[in-house]
């Protein structure tokens, strides 16, 4: 029999409040709350975390962080646009559905972040972006794509994939790669020149 791997209190403690969090909301989520799930005084919790804002900050920039990682690994390759683009949708799908309650935190918590972390969050959503971006612009230049706003493109496809984890199951009735490929045909055909 495997044994089944322990974890850290910090890890339980951010496990149980993206739970919370996602369930509650951030802003109605209190440490005593937190305490309360984990078992354990509200006083002890503060021996792991400075704060209740650390840990969304935690789970923020840790998503952040697997979609960047996901992006750049397909911008070396020698693909066309379209490939590109189905690669990226495909990617961030699947760092939305690896964790769906930490994207849920990830998409729906991120205005409680303080200063000067929700600046670089911002920062950073921006710069991941323009790499949809800058697809989209090469899709154009080539002639795989219509001329179209990039960043209404842009927005169209994130906001359309960014939904997904208010739905998506891991034993629903598609698969993720069945969800995979019907988001990026739907989604990439409006961009490509009609014959």
């Amino acid at each position: 029999m495997l044994k089944e791997k322990k974890i850290s209190r910090k890890k339980q403690i951010e496990l149980t409040a993206t739970e919370l969090f996602m369930s509650r909301g951030y802003a109605a989520t209190s440490m005593r709350d937190l305490a309360t799930a984990l078992g354990i005084e509200a006083a002890s919790l503060y021996s792991h975390i400075k704060s209740k804002e650390e840990i969304l900050q935690k789970i923020c920039f840790r998503m952040a962080e697997e979609f960047f990682a996901a992006i750049k690994d397909i911008e070396g390759k020698a693909l066309s646009a379209e490939q590109k683009l189905i690669a990226a949708v495909h990617a961030h799908l699947d760092v939305i559905t690896k964790d769906t309650a930490a994207s849920a935190v990830f998409f729906n918590e991120w205005r409680h972040l303080s200063e000067p972390f929700l600046g670089d969050f911002l920062r950073m959503r921006e710069e991941y972006e323009q790499h949809f971006i800058e697809i989209i612009k090469l899709g154009i230049t080539n002639g795989e794509f219509q001329p179209i706003d990039h960043k209404f493109g842009m927005l169209t496809i994130i906001s359309s994939l960014n939904w997904v984890h208010n739905w998506y199951k891991p034993q629903g009735k598609m698969s993720i790669d069945e969800i995979k490929h019907e988001l990026s045909s739907t989604l990439i055909e409006g961009l490509k020149h009609k014959k």
